[in-house]
């Protein structure tokens, strides 16, 4: 089976790696659009308890523009979803693969996009990994 994500332990607790995610991703051109707590979601919708977990929406303007202006029906696969949550006394920092987006859409110019922004958010988790 193919994997649909990267990801990456740190020794950090949860709110530290959320500010040390945004952090590197800012570093790689990514803001955060959007951040979606989903354990206080839980708990208000659902009554469930569960481990610390954001959903953070990253998106690099540049590549971004790129992707829409090669297929406008992209933006369904923006923002490139980041996922932190708590794992013990550290955290767990996960992404999308890009590469599903020049998979999916099956565009010849996705694939140069997807591999600019496989290596900025493989940059951003190797910062994390220290």
């Amino acid at each position: 089976m193919t994997s649909y994500q990267n990801s990456v332990s740190v020794e950090l607790p949860f709110a530290e790696a959320v500010a040390a995610t945004t952090a590197a991703l800012a570093e790689q051109g990514f803001g955060i659009l959007t951040e979606i707590d989903v354990q206080a979601v839980m708990k208000a919708k659902r009554d469930k308890d569960m481990e610390p977990y954001v959903i953070l929406g990253a998106c690099n303007p540049a590549l971004a523009e790129q992707a829409i202006d090669a297929d406008r029906s992209t933006g369904v696969l923006l923002p490139c979803n980041v996922v932190v949550r708590g794992d013990g006394e550290g955290s767990i920092v996960s992404f999308l693969d890009p590469q599903l987006m020049a998979t999916v859409t099956d565009l010849p110019a996705m694939t140069a996009l997807a591999d600019e922004a496989t290596t900025r958010l493989d940059a951003a988790l190797a910062t994390l990994a220290g």
